[in-house]
């Protein structure tokens, strides 16, 4: 990895891949972006429709190899977000990026494809860019990639040829819309803003950012992206939960934040899923009310109870802030 730290860096300052501590985090400012400044694009249509009014995007969380699953929880998902973000998951494989982004169209949706470093190397990823362009993905988050938990396909190797912000710069080349993932709370904080600037140089046209544990954080990110040099919009992580798996799958995640008090007082409440849904509303409008924050990604499970329990409470959510923003 070149241009880090990446998200995975635990408290203790620790590597999430060997037991040694993050390079990076000796650092007084992250490494500068030296590539090619990207050319001119247009601008995304989910930032044009920004301009007019907030927008949502919702993790797409499917059952894997499965088309029919998919079509099934995208159907649930449509006209209650702005677009799907099609995760890419170091214990699950799924289709290949291509054919994930002809799956979701054909369903209706508007697939925003994750593609990662881990698996791929520089050649076999400037052609799953060219897939995606034309597939018609509406965009791509470019990401450096979980590295493979203990015991999770020991026998095969882990590339990382390049990382999310040199990705960042392939897809910009290759015409695609680019957004990139940043970490607010993941340590080294201090680094943080700086390298959303260099992912930003690289061709990044907007950020999604992983979860934090209040409005206040955020603000105190994305005052310290400006103050950066980040002019890029920013899109703010909210937590979809109703029952402890799918909180904890959160709360576990390196880099990733919650309230606590706040989980406490969904998971302990009368009835969860209403009380999961009316915190994801709070949670979402208390991000949006933010400068600088155009919309906000629905992440996480949703529900223990399957994929397709899951897209119901994700597509509720959706719906009242669609609804209440038109």
């Amino acid at each position: 990895m070149h241009y880090g730290p990446c998200g995975g860096v635990r408290d203790d300052l620790a590597c999430e891949i060997v037991p040694a501590r993050c390079p990076f985090t000796v650092r007084d400012e992250p490494v500068p972006w030296s590539g090619p400044d990207p050319r001119d694009r247009p601008e995304p249509p989910l930032l044009t429709l920004a301009a007019t009014r907030p927008v949502v995007l919702t993790d797409l969380t499917i059952p894997p190899f499965d088309e029919r699953g998919l079509t099934s929880v995208v159907g649930t998902l449509v006209g209650s977000c702005d677009g799907l973000l099609v995760g890419e998951h170091q214990g699950r494989p799924d289709f290949p990026p291509a054919l994930m982004t002809a799956l979701v169209r054909e369903s209706g949706g508007a697939p925003w494809i994750t593609l990662t470093c881990r698996d791929r190397n520089r050649v076999v990823l400037e052609q799953e860019l060219a897939g995606l362009v034309t597939a018609r993905a509406a965009g791509v988050l470019c990401a450096t990639g979980d590295g493979r938990a203990p015991g999770v396909r020991p026998e095969v190797t882990q590339v990382f040829d390049v990382d999310g912000t040199q990705l960042a710069a392939m897809a910009a080349a290759a015409g695609l819309p680019v957004a990139v993932p940043e970490a607010p709370e993941a340590p080294p904080q201090r680094l943080r803003p700086g390298r959303l600037r260099e992912k930003q140089r690289a061709g990044a046209q907007f950020a999604i950012l992983n979860h934090v544990d209040s409005a206040t954080r955020m603000a105190q990110f994305v005052s310290a992206a400006r103050a950066a040099g980040v002019t890029i919009p920013l899109v703010a992580g909210v937590a979809v939960y109703t029952d402890p798996h799918s909180a904890a799958v959160l709360q576990n995640f390196p880099g990733l934040h919650l309230d606590e008090d706040r989980v406490a007082a969904v998971l302990g409440a009368p009835d969860p899923v209403a009380a999961g849904i009316a915190e994801a509303v709070a949670e979402a409008r208390g991000l949006l009310a933010l400068d600088g924050v155009v919309g906000v990604n629905l992440s996480g499970l949703g529900s223990s109870h399957g994929p397709a329990a899951g897209a119901e409470i994700k597509a509720a959510v959706g719906r009242e802030l669609i609804g209440g923003s038109a």
